[in-house]
């Protein structure tokens, strides 16, 4: 069964469940219109000994990424990593931002590199996707670190792949470091860049932690916008978000659209939540291909089984909770979050008094029934006030439209004070931060005063940063021009993506500061300018 004739006759389950049961399954995006690249060669080609300034670690959404046949980026002793150099896999999306600051090698060839992570990148299972993703992410950057340790990293990720981008930054910047760092030390990430994260914080700022949130992260004076304006809602996968990024405060930019539901889906939801959490668990690749079939239905009965026997292990559990103010939907909530695990009660709810001439323990718990009738009514109207508007509104339209679905906005949203689109913007922040490794500027040293806070419209933050780090070298070799993948005329969800075409203005230094670990560093032609915009499709 075709994909676009799946979602026309079951278009109100598909505008729910693309959007946002993907959450996250606005992640199922445009990448379906493209084959991946692929190649025939099967030597690997480059290895973490070849040390370079800076290397950026792209992690792209789903249906993109390196596929089995691409050289493999490999260790100090030749094993095979899960990643790919950018001259041997590209990315349609990601190529823009994350190769723009190839043209420092026309000064100093070899001090930048491109690579991507090769993680499952589907949605046979959301989380076991993005656990992958995190995963291989972060033994890339340690092996990297092992074999070049003044590397400086910065870190792109875009929908399923900002998902694992966020989680990665996240679990850097909540290092210990006591005993050293697990992962790489937070000082040596420099940048980190996420578009439709599906872990957004509500009305969460651009710059999460930076001393101005809504303009530009900390260290970089171009201006993002030219007011305090930033997409409204949260990230339809809740529990493994947030803006905390801990030591790595101030130098993350977390770009979201309105509109796009994967990171700017409203509140008062809650039975859409509900969907999200369960589609998190399930086959969505299967779903959309098949249709429910014998083979993906065992999947869809097992996790709908276990939501109600966890349900009802929960209640009861809790002696009172006829009493109690929580409601069926609440337990299903938080019984359905792929991160629950069942433990034992923590006791008696809190209870509001049923009568004041009645002790509530002594009560039926059939007398009770009416109340808890009506708790349950007024709970369910209270938190879907926005299910009904957003069901109406095409969700599915809105987020992943042809040529006008929000998802896509991130490299068109030149308006509302943006001199640059998102994409435009991040390629020219990474830019600087190469520029500044190959000069070998030292890393800023500041000192944490107090832990991060969420940032909203009506918010601020407080910054936290970690300590110096030394001049920078790193692995990986690529400096290729990026070929864009063709339009596919039969693709289903392909998007249009008008071309604001900007480029990264090329470098003009003259005096290159050399690195102590390049010992293996490769020359090779790089475009002075990259384009900011993928090519359209049609």
């Amino acid at each position: 069964m075709e994909l676009r004739g799946f979602f026309a006759r079951h278009r109100i389950v598909a505008a729910v469940a693309a959007p946002l049961a993907l959450g996250v399954a606005a992640a199922g995006t445009a990448w379906l219109a493209f084959e991946s690249p692929t190649s025939i060669e099967t030597e690997l080609t480059a290895s973490t000994t070849e040390c370079h300034d800076m290397v950026t670690v792209s992690i792209a959404g789903r249906n993109d990424t390196p596929p089995d046949t691409v050289p493999r980026l490999v260790d100090e002793n030749g094993n095979p990593l899960p990643a790919a150099l950018s001259d041997d896999y590209s990315s349609h999306w990601v190529d823009p931002v994350s190769n723009a600051p190839a043209a420092v090698n026309n000064l100093k060839p070899g001090s930048y590199a491109n690579l991507y992570i090769a993680y499952p990148a589907n949605m046979d299972s959301y989380e076991n996707a993005v656990s992958t993703g995190v995963e291989n992410t972060q033994q890339v950057m340690r092996e990297i670190r092992e074999s070049c340790p003044n590397t400086r990293f910065s870190v792109v990720g875009y929908s399923e792949g900002a998902d694992v981008a966020r989680r990665v930054a996240m679990n850097i910047g909540h290092q210990d470091g006591t005993d050293g760092y697990d992962i790489v030390d937070p000082a040596n990430v420099v940048g980190v860049v996420i578009f439709a994260d599906a872990g957004r914080s509500y009305e969460q700022g651009p710059f999460p932690g930076a001393q101005n949130p809504y303009t530009n992260p900390d260290g970089f004076d171009t201006a993002y916008q030219d007011r305090e304006n930033t997409a409204g809602g949260a990230g339809a996968v809740t529990g493994t978000g947030g803006s905390d990024f801990g030591a790595l405060a101030g130098r993350v930019a977390a770009f979201c659209s309105d509109g796009d539901l994967t990171c700017a889906a409203p509140q008062n939801i809650s039975l859409l939540q509900l969907a999200v959490n369960v589609g998190r668990q399930l086959n969505i690749d299967s779903l959309e291909k098949n249709g429910l079939t014998p083979e993906n239905g065992i999947g869809v009965a097992t996790v709908i089984g276990r939501v109600a026997y966890d349900a009802f292990a929960v209640i009861s559990s809790q002696p009172n909770w006829m009493q109690s103010d929580q409601t069926f939907l609440d337990v299903l909530l938080q019984v359905s979050d792929p991160a629950y695990k069942p433990s034992e009660t923590d006791g008696a709810l809190p209870v509001t008094p049923v009568a004041d001439d009645i002790e509530a323990e002594k009560l039926s718990p059939l007398a009770l029934l009416p109340e808890k009738l009506f708790k349950e009514v007024v709970n369910l109207i209270v938190t879907n006030q926005n299910t009904i508007p957003v069901v109406m509104n095409d969700p599915y339209q809105l987020t992943l439209g042809e040529g006008t679905g929000r998802h896509f906005d991130y490299w068109r949203d030149t308006a509302d004070g943006k001199p640059l689109s998102s994409a435009e913007y991040a390629a020219a922040w990474l830019t600087q931060l190469a520029e500044d490794a190959r000069n070998g500027k030292p890393l800023p040293t500041t000192t944490t005063t107090a832990p991060p806070t969420t940032t909203t419209k009506a918010g601020t933050t407080a910054a936290a940063t970690t300590g110096g780090g030394e001049a920078a070298a790193v692995s990986a070799v690529p400096t290729t021009t990026v070929p864009v993948p063709s339009a596919t005329a039969t693709a289903p969800l392909s998007p249009v993506v008008e071309a604001p075409a900007t480029s990264v203005p090329p470098v003009t230094e003259t005096a290159p500061a050399t690195t102590a670990e390049s010992s293996a560093t490769t020359t090779s032609a790089v475009p002075t300018s990259v384009s900011a915009t993928p090519t359209p499709v049609s």
